[in-house]
């Protein structure tokens, strides 16, 4: 009896050292909202246990609503930790345009700093990313697709987030930048449809600051973030008056 109890209790330890490593990489955007979760038995391998150790930290991490399992599909990560702040600003910003202001203040502190970061922590897949992302910004510009344009435009901004490796940063940035990405309409998109010079200026901003980024100058890169930010600030301010 006694000799069982050890054997369970040393099983529960094990599944929640595991629940806390996944947990990080829930945290650090390794495994981001919508991730398809490897296999049990490559997790088994990865984190050096039995898949019934894997199978009780995956059913931990679902009874707090951070993970799903779908019969047939696997298992899946939720959007729980960017619903958890996000979800009481997303009525808030549709019915009040003028916090836009307060929103573009915010993201000039915090995405300067994960430009800042992102220059001094990013790694070669990062850097690779980042030089990929801005690529096809250009050439979605050179091919006047606004819409594309913006939507690489937002996946180059969540690369710097990530390549920050900050974990508070990170999710900062993905539960309410992420958040107000669908609210806002004055976002790239927005601004690139105004007229054609603005277009061409974000691309030199993002131009500037993924170069900066890529140099691993981070003083730099957070000049040239919150430029970008300035710029659209006062577009929006001039479309206001």
């Amino acid at each position: 009896m006694a000799a069982a109890a050890q054997m369970q209790g040393r099983v529960r330890g094990r599944a929640e050292a595991v629940m806390r490593q996944m947990e990080t990489a829930l945290l650090d955007g390794t495994w981001p909202a919508g991730t398809r979760l490897p296999a049990e038995r490559v997790l088994a391998e990865q984190y050096g246990v039995a898949r019934n150790t894997i199978r009780e930290a995956i059913q931990r991490l679902a009874a707090r609503g951070l993970l799903q399992s779908r019969r047939g599909a696997g298992v899946y990560v939720t959007d729980q930790l960017r619903a958890g702040i996000a979800s009481p600003w997303g009525q808030l910003v549709a019915d009040h345009p003028a916090l836009r202001d307060d929103i573009l203040e915010f993201r000039r502190v915090l995405e300067g700093a994960t430009a800042y970061f992102a220059a001094l922590r990013a790694d070669t897949a990062d850097l690779e990313r980042i030089r990929t992302l801005m690529a096809e910004l250009e050439r979605s510009r050179e091919a006047d697709d606004k819409q594309t344009e913006a939507e690489a435009d937002a996946r180059l901004h969540d690369a710097i987030a990530l390549a920050s490796h900050n974990t508070m940063f990170l999710h900062l940035h993905t539960s309410v930048i992420g958040m107000l990405r669908e609210h806002i309409t004055i976002n790239g998109k927005g601004l690139r449809e105004q007229d054609d010079d603005a277009s061409g200026l974000l691309l030199l901003q993002h131009r500037t600051l993924c170069d900066a980024i890529c140099a691993r100058r981070p003083e730099e890169a957070r000049t040239a973030m919150q430029t970008h930010i300035d710029f659209v600030r006062s577009r929006v301010e001039q479309e206001d008056t």
